[in-house]
């Protein structure tokens, strides 16, 4: 499997191309700064330069690729507007390129509490503004989507264990280290595709989570 995953230096895709490559899978990142190259390249992942914010044609760097995974964000101190380029625009462009490419193949990794825009209040309602419109670009795409909502993002040493749902129905943490694992099983996983789903530490094995997941999808 080919995957490219755009926010390429983020520590969640960091994780997930360390992933990727030990089973023997390709994992291409996008990067904007080349100095992040060497980084990526320390994990067996292609670094692929783009500026999202300020190039147009993504669809170049899609083509080939059996899926890809949009881990980019502005990120803590950014104001409202790069939230809405980065976040929001950076991923319905992404969008975009996967359709003219032919690369069905999607995965969110968005935020839980993320409803539907302007409907949050005060100072994180840019970011989940933004989020909550990619999300839903990305539902009406017509691709074959995965949008990943984790709770808290902690570096805590990933447990391996898990709890998802449409919604969980509380708040809580995760593991970066348990959310790019939970991102690998996703992507193995046919019948989490037009599914979204709340991602917190939890009791149940990774993949015994998605299976079951999927599995309600299904029934």
């Amino acid at each position: 499997m080919i995957v490219l995953v755009v926010g390429g230096h983020g520590k969640i895709a960091r994780r997930l191309f360390r992933l990727l490559v030990e089973r023997g899978d390709s994992a291409r990142g996008l990067i904007r700064n080349p100095d992040h190259a060497a980084d990526l390249e320390a994990v067996g992942a292609e670094p692929v330069l783009f500026d999202l914010e300020g190039e147009d044609d993504l669809a170049p760097h899609v083509q080939g690729a059996d899926a890809v995974v949009f881990a980019a964000g502005a990120g803590p101190g950014s104001g409202p507007e790069r939230k809405r380029t980065v976040d929001y625009g950076g991923a319905v462009k992404l969008i975009a390129a996967c359709r003219s490419t032919g690369v069905a193949r999607y995965l969110m990794v968005s935020s839980m509490g993320v409803v539907r825009p302007g409907e949050h209040s005060g100072p994180m309602a840019p970011y989940l503004d933004a989020k909550a419109a990619a999300d839903e670009e990305l539902a009406a795409s017509g691709l074959d989507y995965t949008i990943v909502r984790p709770g808290s993002l902690t570096d805590d040493p990933g447990t391996g264990l898990i709890e998802v749902g449409t919604p969980i129905g509380r708040r809580g943490e995760v593991p970066r280290d348990d959310v790019a694992a939970t991102l690998l099983a996703t992507l193995d996983e046919q019948g989490t595709i037009e599914r979204t789903f709340e991602l917190l530490g939890g009791e149940t094995p990774i993949a015994e989570a998605i299976a079951q997941l999927a599995a309600r999808s299904s029934a």
